[in-house]
């Protein structure tokens, strides 16, 4: 059993800096998420796509965030559970019994969740063959592009994240086949221009109104995959590999179990203490909602500070909990782990 005064569900952005404000009030932290990197929908989706909103940093990648978060969170007393979820969480008196699915358990005096969209899965492509390919050639998510160097891909989908990719890797690929079941794009427009410029200029292929049917190779090698337009004709496209991005089917997973007030794949909250129907128990990020409520990492980080103070006076109900600046505050230099001359 470990022992500790919160349990955070989810090691995304909000995750990691809600361990900063609680460390600044004196609260240690222990972080579960069930992907296996802290950083959540930016490290899992987009650690190489630019993020322009982060207050005070003009530019940062999703994995610059994610190390810059991890080492803002350094001086702090917290632990990191990767690849476990959180299967259950039970009240007990003043505290909460907190357990995942490799069966490790927690003691905590507050849960915050800050899951995101909960547990969420790549909608998977179905077609003929693609269960030989999976591990190697099919891909849902880009780690490294550089392993697509000289390689023809067929990439499937009509979003951000699909135009987002034929933009990063036309340089890299030998050749890129777009496939999108439309011919209207959920991307941005700007994307959506690029895309077009280099389908005119005969440096990409584009296939609209169409569908991936079947995937065809030998021994695990991908070797070309078969498309079917909307006319039933069918047509056959060289491929190395194949990216699919059909967006994420979102869960709430077993969060869904706990007795919260649930709006619509979210959880409701007040805005003094983005607490939910259940005391001790908060959300901040993308799960949360409550009226006017914006998805963005720096509202997330707002309400990460507001739960820190609420969950400090519920562990200290006796005592005033102040606001003390990081600026001049020698409690606040302690905890950071600040020598005088810094």
């Amino acid at each position: 059993m470990i022992k500790t005064d919160v349990v955070i569900v989810g090691a995304g952005p909000c995750g990691l800096f809600q361990v900063f404000e609680l460390g600044l009030l004196g609260l240690n932290a222990e972080i579960v998420d069930s992907i296996r990197e802290p950083g959540g929908q930016c490290a899992e989706l987009y650690p190489d796509k630019p993020i322009y909103d982060i207050p005070g940093i003009p530019v940062c990648t999703g994995e610059e965030l994610t190390q810059n978060l991890l080492k803002q969170i350094e001086p702090f007393d917290y632990g990191m559970h990767l690849g476990e979820e959180v299967a259950e969480v039970q009240p007990t008196g003043d505290t909460f019994h907190i357990k995942t699915s490799n069966g490790t358990e927690f003691e905590a005096k507050a849960v915050v969740i800050a899951a995101g969209v909960g547990s969420f899965q790549p909608r998977p492509l179905r077609a003929r063959g693609v269960e030989e390919f999976a591990d190697r050639c099919v891909h849902y998510r880009v780690r490294d592009p550089q392993q697509f160097a000289g390689k023809k891909l067929v990439i499937l989908g009509g979003g951000d994240s699909a135009l987002d990719w034929v933009l990063e890797l036309v340089n890299i690929a030998e050749h890129i086949t777009l496939v999108h079941r439309r011919d209207e794009y959920r991307a941005v427009e700007a994307s959506v221009a690029k895309m077009r410029e280099l389908a005119a200029a005969c440096k990409i292929d584009v296939i609209e109104n169409a569908k991936a049917t079947e995937l065809q190779g030998d021994s695990g090698a991908l070797k070309s995959v078969v498309i079917e337009n909307k006319a039933g004709e069918s047509f056959t496209v060289a491929a190395d590999h194949a990216l699919v991005f059909f967006g994420l089917a979102p869960k709430l997973g077993p969060i869904a179990e706990w007795g919260l007030d649930i709006n619509r794949k979210t959880i409701n909250v007040d805005t003094e203490k983005f607490e939910t129907s259940t005391p001790g128990i908060h959300a901040v990020g993308d799960i949360n909602y409550y009226p006017g409520k914006k998805k963005l990492i720096l509202c997330g980080f707002h309400e990460a500070a507001l739960a820190a103070f609420a969950i400090k006076q519920r562990i200290e109900p006796d005592k005033k909990v102040h606001v003390q600046y990081t600026t001049t505050s020698p409690i606040m230099h302690e905890r950071l782990g600040l020598t005088e001359d810094e």
